[in-house]
């Protein structure tokens, strides 16, 4: 049993986790294996969280992105406004920055979301991170999402390095989404896992 201690109170982290088990709950787990795309149905929780695991592009300098859909997943194209802003640091210690990045961020657009960029393609780089998107069922109000994923990236030069991707935004729709589809700009996913949980 572990056991969690501010110094005067000591909680059993373990009696915790049991009692917010039951919030979060799994949905679905999709692997790629050379896939152009991974789409799920959403539905009436509250909040999903999704988690991407080992993601690797078949391409390198690529961008990893995603959209909505409002009819079943006929067509992707709901309008969003977002922000986005990234850290990167080079592996042999080169450069390191940290910027808001108008390229990535969208204003009132149908096209996909951004979420990571710049994916290096070597055997050993991979993607991960974490999306949440809030009422998705909703009629009344716009979908806010958040994004934050780290990816070994590549910018067409020597020098490889780390990057933390920060997105966020919403969708600008009273419509319910109904579906959700994650993809490279061009090529496949090669490999990785997305794994969806509901949050109620």
């Amino acid at each position: 049993m572990g056991l969690i201690s501010n110094g005067t109170t000591i909680f059993d982290n373990g009696s915790m986790a049991s009692s917010f088990s039951d919030d979060l709950k799994f949905i679905s787990k999709a692997t790629a294996s050379a896939s152009a795309s991974i789409e799920f149905t959403l539905g009436d929780y509250k909040e999903y969280k999704f988690f991407f695991v080992n993601i690797h592009p078949q391409n390198s300098n690529i961008q990893f992105t995603m959209n909505f859909s409002t009819d079943n997943g006929s067509n992707y194209n709901v309008t969003k406004t977002s922000s986005f802003f990234r850290s990167i640091h080079a592996e042999n210690d080169s450069f390191a920055n940290l910027g808001y990045r108008t390229g990535e961020d969208l204003a009132q657009s149908t096209s996909n979301q951004i979420l990571m960029y710049a994916l290096n393609n070597d055997n050993d780089s991979n993607a991960n991170g974490c999306f949440h998107l809030f009422n998705p069922s909703s009629t009344t109000f716009v979908k806010h999402f958040i994004s934050n994923c780290s990816g070994s990236s590549d910018d067409g030069s020597s020098n490889r390095y780390d990057a933390g991707y920060f997105c966020s935004g919403y969708a600008n729709t009273t419509s319910a989404l109904t579906n959700i589809k994650f993809q490279m700009a061009s090529g496949n996913i090669d490999d990785g896992t997305i794994l969806m949980y509901g949050i109620v």
